[in-house]
């Protein structure tokens, strides 16, 4: 069943364009449901056109309500310069930080006394809010994503490697239903744990090391993120009061998530939780981030964001504290905005986990 086309929150009128040229695949899929990789969209206050290539033809047919044109030949672009000639579209909104230099070049000479306006991330900031059928997909891109890393911990023993152990996350992800990995699965032991974003190795797991995976799942295109940090026998006491103080730092945030709060805030719940336990500086990235048909969606929840959380934003709550040479300690759940405050979908139990 095609996806009905979603309007642009974009009041053309005001801001005197009549047409918008949407190119970024995550908005065509938002705002057409298209799912195929080479596509874009000339939206006018009364009309979308989908052009794709014949590849498509099929696929389109089968997802886009709105119109469609098949372009036989070369690139999609030229196309759709040809289409607003044809429609007199003068003034022609894009999407500034999607276009490449040398696509406005050419629609620039395709379009001789046209007026090209560049705009902000207007398809973004509507993608910010989900509709329940978008909460229902991160629902289950979530539950997927905590059933890949419960049947992956059986696995996880000395001697395993980090490749070894993202490779068995993400086989359990795709049996469980999901297309694909929301990113690439970060699972760092011993003093690597302490490289927020570090990439899976040869390094084999040891006794009495940190091990910290980070995962995420898409599921019929939205993505979900989690992380989670093990131990491989019994915990020093050292790492029992880091864990601990990150933990409390992540459920302060949590608490702070609710409508009209800035995101900014959030974070600072955070920070203040980790600075009395001395481990603000060890907080080197941002609280959190949006999710939906993307990995990382505005907002941001650092420390300078003045945007409001709404209800139906869904989010992530990641703070985590990472001291060189000994290791890194990470919480993260997946959660959704609610006009009462926040539900956290993550159901996997945030305890430090031993092994």
């Amino acid at each position: 069943m095609p996806q009905p086309f979603r309007a642009p929150a974009f009041d053309f009128a005001s801001e005197r364009i009549d047409a918008l040229l949407i190119t970024e695949p995550a908005n065509v899929r938002y705002l057409s449901g298209y799912t195929g990789s080479n596509g874009l969209i000339v939206v006018t206050p009364r009309s979308a056109v989908l052009f794709t290539d014949p590849r498509y033809a099929i696929q389109a047919s089968q997802e886009v309500a709105c119109s469609v044109r098949i372009v036989a030949r070369g690139p999609l672009l030229p196309a759709a310069a040809g289409f607003l000639r044809r429609l007199r579209s003068r003034r022609v909104g894009f999407e500034k930080a999607h276009l490449s230099y040398e696509q406005h070049a050419l629609l620039t000479d395709r379009l001789p006394g046209f007026t090209l306006i560049p705009l902000g991330p207007v398809i973004e900031r509507q993608r910010m809010v989900k509709s329940e059928q978008e909460l229902a997909r991160i629902r289950r891109s979530v539950a997927t994503n905590s059933r890949a890393f419960d049947r992956a911990l059986k696995a996880i023993r000395p001697g395993v490697a980090e490749i070894e152990i993202a490779a068995e996350i993400e086989y359990h992800m795709r049996r469980l239903g999901a297309e694909k990995p929301a990113f690439e699965t970060i699972v760092a032991s011993g003093d690597r744990s302490a490289l927020p974003h570090a990439r899976p190795t040869s390094k084999k797991l040891k006794a009495a090391e940190l091990t910290l995976i980070d995962m995420g799942a898409t599921e019929d295109g939205y993505a979900s993120d989690m992380t989670r940090v093990l131990h491989i026998g019994r915990p020093s006491p050292k790492i029992r009061r880091m864990y601990n103080a990150v933990l409390e730092a992540q459920l302060a945030a949590i608490d702070a998530v609710r409508p009209g709060v800035a995101a900014g805030r959030v974070d600072q719940a955070a920070r203040a939780v980790l600075k009395r336990h001395g481990l603000d500086r060890m907080f080197t990235h941002s609280t959190g981030h949006g999710l939906g048909l993307e990995i990382h969606e505005a907002p941001r929840l650092g420390k300078r964001d003045t945007t409001k959380l709404e209800a139906g934003m869904a989010i992530t709550i990641e703070p985590g504290a990472y001291v060189q040479g000994f290791g890194g300690i990470r919480i993260e759940d997946t959660v959704v905005v609610t006009a009462a405050g926040c539900e956290v979908l993550t159901p996997t139990p945030k305890e430090l986990i031993t092994l």
